[in-house]
């Protein structure tokens, strides 16, 4: 009879200390950072904040800036608008580079507010195994008792419900503890997404940084061009627009005349080739080009409104970032039509390729092909020019650069849709 009081004493005991410890368990619900991860966070989502706000300004100045742009621009050619608009055109390119360091700063601090976060979440993770591990050994011990022990060790039918009862709530417990840690995990695996795509951006945004340095410095290279050849003369200035205005034209009706001539002369050629022998012979028969310098920072696009020189006429090629002396390659293979070499002028290079398709190469500063010579994708044809006053470089040009042109059926499209 003592042995039964004693087994039942002791059942209780057991039950009691299995209860204590499994409402200690379920009351566990993982919560949002704590202690010094929120503080923290709140501290970053505050300077968050203040980035953005301060970035909000910034882009209103730049508003300004290229508003202004927008009316000089479609205001007479002088040299007073011409150096308002550069001036207006560096200081906007400042404020974006401002604005990208800004965005730098903002995407660092995101990035470390989704660590602490992580963190925060891997370690809500460790203590829901913890205590899953418990509830789970709870289960296991009293789950050793047959029914009939059950039964046995309680006075009463009563308190043999009660202990079925805290059994299936113990269960009950396993389950919800489960359902915690899978929303855990799927929540750990979206911030670990959403910390790569912050990865991404942040070396995004430091390569769009480096080309708008670029940028600035080209705007630079363009007003001090301007202060040099015009020594701030009116006269001056007007003068140099019509011999750059005259020296283009010349240029492009030149370019016009010998595509027409030479597409003529190569339809003859394969027309009197033998019918056996006939080959494609010039180019490929894909439209695709390559880079005809290493692929860098596109300082001028096609027909861009933002073109310094766009009132005199428009710029039909994409002008390539390329240090003085980089070596100029086909861009496909192809029959060289031109290969001038005006001295001081504007020297170029135009090769006919099938499919329609011309390349110009312009501000080249030494010619390294001939004309009526068949070249290759990736051959050496020149070496890119563009710095003022040096051969090749032409009338009006602010800097070192290729001027890359391509001409479908004779008339200048955007290279960029022919470029990889």
């Amino acid at each position: 009879m003592k042995n039964c009081r004693y087994q039942k004493i002791l059942s209780g005991s057991l039950i009691i200390i299995s209860l204590s410890l499994f409402l200690c368990l379920v009351a566990y619900h993982p919560q949002p950072a704590r202690g010094s991860y929120e503080d923290e966070v709140n501290q970053l989502n505050s300077q968050i904040n203040a980035k953005k706000n301060s970035l909000t300004k910034l882009r209103d100045q730049q508003r300004y800036y290229q508003q202004l742009v927008a009316e000089k621009q479609s205001e007479k050619a002088t040299l007073n608008n011409q150096l308002t608009i550069l001036d207006s055109k560096i200081a906007e390119a400042e404020l974006d580079i401002q604005g990208t360091e800004l965005e730098m700063e903002q995407t660092n601090l995101e990035l470390r507010s989704l660590e602490l976060e992580i963190a925060d979440k891997d370690q809500s993770i460790d203590q829901n195994k913890t205590k899953l591990g418990n509830l789970l050994k709870t289960i296991n011990q009293q789950g050793s008792k047959s029914a009939l022990e059950i039964i046995l060790l309680n006075d009463s039918f009563s308190e043999f419900l009660n202990e079925i009862k805290y059994l299936n709530d113990i269960s009950s417990g396993v389950r919800d503890q489960l359902e915690d840690l899978r929303k855990l995990k799927n929540s750990l695996e979206e911030q670990q997404a959403a910390l790569d795509i912050k990865h991404q951006q942040l070396a995004e945004l430091q390569k769009v940084l480096a080309d708008k340095r670029n940028s600035l410095d080209q705007e630079k290279q363009d007003k001090s061009f301007i202060l040099e050849q015009t020594q701030l003369s009116e006269s001056q200035y007007q003068n140099l627009l019509a011999a750059a205005k005259q020296e283009q034209a010349q240029a492009n009706a030149e370019i016009s005349s010998l595509e027409k001539s030479v597409r003529q002369k190569l339809a003859l050629i394969e027309a009197n080739k033998p019918k056996t022998n006939q080959k494609k012979s010039s180019s490929n028969s894909s439209s695709g080009l390559i880079w005809p310098v290493p692929k860098n920072y596109v300082s001028t696009y096609f027909h861009d409104p933002e073109y310094p020189f766009r009132y005199l006429f428009e710029h039909p090629a994409i002008d390539i970032r390329a240090s003085q002396g980089t070596a100029v390659v086909a861009a496909s293979n192809g029959y060289v039509a031109a290969a001038k070499d005006a001295g001081m002028g504007y020297s170029y290079i135009m090769i006919v390729h099938d499919n329609g398709l011309a390349t110009v190469y312009g501000h080249i500063s030494r010619i390294a092909t001939k004309e009526d010579a068949y070249v290759t994708a990736g051959q050496v044809i020149g070496y890119s020019g563009g710095m003022p006053g040096t051969p090749g470089a032409g009338k009006l040009t602010t800097g070192p650069h290729l001027h890359f042109e391509v001409r479908l059926n004779g008339i200048p499209v955007d290279p960029l849709a022919y470029l990889p």
